[in-house]
C-alpha cells in the first residue's frame, strides 16, 4: 500500500494532527474519544491505529474506482481484514462481506466502495490519481470507517452477537449494488442493518437521524423522439420534433404537479436534451433525459404508469413518434422506528447526547433503500464539515471532508452494533 502522510486533514488546516492520549485518541477539535465512554478495547484499538485509519482513507481516495470496477479497493479491504485473522467473502464481481463474533443475533453495517466519474479539483496532496474519477461523495470515508470498526470489534474480548460488515459496490449507479448484495445472499440471517453517509452540512462530531424517510425515490426517464424531418419553412408537412420536445419539457412537470399530491415532494428535472444541428431543418431524432424523484413510497409505485399516460397525451397531437424508457431507480430510505432508536443510542454512547441532531429528508437517492425493503434498519448523516469555511457539497469536484470524522464514524458504527445486539 502506498505510504501517505497520516496527519488528519482538516480543510483549511493541513497541519491538524492525530493526538494520542492515555485515555484515548482524538484529532484536534473533535469531541471524541478520550472521555471515558469506551469500551476500553475500542479506545485501545483507536489509540494504536488512528494513523492507519487516516492512511487507508487517503490511499482509497487517491485510487478511486468506478461502480462495479472496485477490484483494487475490494482487495485492499479484504487483505486488511485477513491480516487480522478474519475471513472476508468477496462477492461475485466486486464488494465483500465479513462476519465478526458469534451467536444467534446478527446486525449488518454497510459502506459503499465506488467513486464518481468526476475530475477532482480539490488540490489535496492525496487527490485522485485517476483521470476523470474521484471520491466526491465520501465513499472512501464510509469504507475506511467500516473497515476500522470491523478491525476494532475483532479485537474485542467478546461481542454480544454477530456483526456482518457489508462493503457494497456500485451505489452510484441505478438500481444500485445493494441488489447485488441481496442477490448473493449477503444479508441472509441478518436482523437489522445500519449505514452512515457523509453530510457536509453537519459539523464534525454531529450525527443526523430521523424516523421515516431520509432520502427519496429516484427514477430515470429517457424519451426518444422520431420525425420524418423536413424544412423549418414547412412544419405543416412534417412532424415538428423540437416543438414536441418542448411540449414534454414544460408540460410533463406541470401535469405531474397537478396529478400528484404536492406534499409528496415529487419533482421532475430534465438534465439532458438534444435534437438537430441546422437552424433551418426539422431534425429526425431527439432525446430527452431527466430524473423523477419523490419522497413518498406509495407515490413512487404509481409514477411509471402515470408518466407513460401523460407522455402519450402530450405527444399525440404532434404526430411525432416516440419511445419512452422509464427506469425505476431506488426506493426511498425509510428508517424504521426501533432501528432509529438503537442508532441514536449508539450515537449517544459513542459521542454523547450533544452529538445527536435532526436531519431533513433529502431528495437525493440512495440504494440503501433496497435493504430496508427486506429488513428493518436505519441510516444516518455523519457530519464532515470542520465548522468553518465553505461547505463543499457532495458530487462537487472540490468536495472535501474533515478527516476527524473518520474516528467519529468508527465509534458510531461500533456503538450502534453493540446497541442493536444488546
Amino acid at each position: 500500500m502506498t505510504v501517505l502522510d497520516s496527519r488528519a486533514h482538516t480543510p483549511g488546516d493541513s497541519d491538524s494532527e492525530v493526538v494520542i492520549t492515555e485515555s484515548g485518541v482524538s484529532v484536534a477539535g473533535v469531541q471524541d474519544v478520550g472521555d471515558g465512554q469506551g469500551p476500553e478495547w475500542l479506545d485501545k484499538w483507536l489509540a494504536e491505529h488512528a494513523t492507519d485509519v487516516i492512511a487507508w482513507r487517503r490511499h482509497i481516495h487517491a485510487n478511486p474506482e468506478l461502480s462495479r470496477r472496485e477490484f483494487a479497493t475490494t482487495e485492499l479491504v479484504a487483505s486488511t481484514l485477513r491480516s487480522a485473522g478474519l475471513r472476508p467473502e468477496v462477492l461475485p464481481g466486486t464488494g465483500l462481506i465479513c462476519e465478526i463474533g458469534s451467536g444467534e443475533k446478527c446486525v449488518a453495517l454497510r459502506a459503499d466502495l465506488d467513486a464518481l466519474p468526476i475530475t477532482e479539483g480539490s488540490g489535496l496532496p492525496f487527490a485522485s490519481g485517476v483521470d476523470g474519477v474521484a471520491h466526491a461523495c465520501g465513499h472512501d470515508a464510509h469504507t475506511t470507517a467500516l473497515l476500522a470498526a470491523g478491525l476494532a470489534m475483532a479485537s474485542a474480548p467478546e461481542l454480544p452477537g454477530r456483526v456482518r460488515l457489508v462493503f457494497q459496490p456500485a451505489e452510484e449507479v441505478m438500481p444500485g449494488g445493494a441488489q447485488d448484495v441481496l442477490a448473493a445472499g449477503g444479508l441472509d440471517g441478518v436482523d437489522r442493518i445500519f449505514g452512515l453517509h457523509c453530510d457536509p452540512q453537519l459539523e464534525v462530531g454531529k450525527v443526523g437521524t430521523r424516523v421515516g424517510a431520509i432520502t427519496s425515490a429516484t427514477d430515470l426517464i429517457e424519451l426518444r423522439l422520431k420525425s420524418p424531418g423536413g424544412h423549418t419553412s414547412r412544419p405543416h408537412l412534417t412532424a415538428d420534433l423540437v416543438h414536441a420536445l418542448g411540449t414534454v419539457i414544460t408540460g410533463l412537470p406541470t401535469l405531474l404537479s397537478r396529478r400528484v399530491d404536492p406534499r409528496s415532494g415529487t419533482v421532475l428535472v430534465w438534465g439532458s436534451v438534444h435534437a438537430g444541428e441546422a437552424p433551418n431543418a426539422v431534425p429526425q431524432d431527439g432525446t430527452l433525459r431527466g430524473t423523477l424523484r419523490t419522497a413518498d413510497h406509495e407515490v413512487w409505485a404509481e409514477l411509471e404508469p402515470l408518466v407513460t399516460s401523460l407522455v402519450e397525451s402530450l405527444l399525440a397531437p404532434t404526430g411525432v413518434g416516440y419511445e419512452l424508457n422509464y427506469r425505476r431507480g431506488v426506493p426511498p430510505v425509510v428508517n424504521e422506528r426501533e432501528s432509529t432508536r438503537l442508532l441514536r443510542a449508539g450515537v449517544r454512547a459513542a459521542l454523547g447526547e450533544q452529538a445527536l441532531t435532526g436531519t431533513p429528508q433529502s431528495s437525493g437517492g440512495e440504494d440503501f433503500g433496497w435493504y430496508l425493503e427486506q429488513l428493518p434498519g436505519a441510516f444516518a448523516r455523519l457530519g464532515v464539515w470542520p465548522g468553518h469555511g465553505p461547505k463543499r457539497e457532495l458530487h462537487q469536484s472540490t468536495f472535501e471532508l474533515d478527516e476527524r470524522a473518520l474516528l467519529t464514524g468508527v465509534r458510531v458504527f461500533v456503538h450502534t452494533a453493540l446497541a442493536a445486539l444488546s
